[in-house]
């Protein structure tokens, strides 16, 4: 697992858009019990988000260590509710894969597909702290909005890119 070795690309095969949803499935599952909604968590099965994988394949960068997928980040804008805003809609990286890097790199490739927009930003969950810190590291601040999610009914948090 070295750094350097990720490939980051945009998914184009069956296997590539399966793996994206497990990555996706997977990571909720570790990362949210207790934070949101247990009926939210026990919706999400790996099917559902296969489905949805299927259905959402433009904005989306996955990273790969070989022929895994093993982290990927979706991206785009809300169009006319905020046009000036590129928004970094979710970036999840296997939780074997903390550390190192791969996170980095798919930020970093996903910042330079938005980079046309005069400001960036995202939301995350308020009690997600690793998240948090790792977009502080990439560059965000917190902004100090907040709202509730209609979905699972945890609070997120939206953090701006400064430049």
């Amino acid at each position: 697992m070295h750094g350097s070795e990720f490939i980051i690309k945009k998914p184009e095969t069956d296997e590539e858009i399966r793996g994206k949803a497990f990555v996706f499935w997977r990571s909720w599952h570790e990362a949210y019990p207790g934070i949101v909604s247990q009926a939210y968590l026990d919706s999400l099965t790996l099917e559902s988000c296969e489905e949805k994988a299927f259905r959402q394949t433009e904005g989306i960068l996955i990273a790969k260590d070989g022929e895994r997928v093993i982290g990927f980040v979706s991206f785009g804008d809300r169009g006319e509710e905020k046009p000036e805003f590129g928004e970094i809609f979710c970036l999840y990286v296997l939780s074997e894969y903390y550390g190192t890097g791969a996170g980095q790199k798919l930020m970093e490739a996903a910042l330079n597909e938005l980079k046309n927009y005069p400001k960036i930003c995202l939301w995350v969950l308020k009690e997600n702290g690793r998240a948090i810190r790792f977009y502080q590291k990439c560059g965000f601040v917190l902004c100090g909005e907040e709202a509730v999610s209609a979905n699972h009914g945890a609070t997120e948090i939206r953090m701006v890119l400064k430049r």
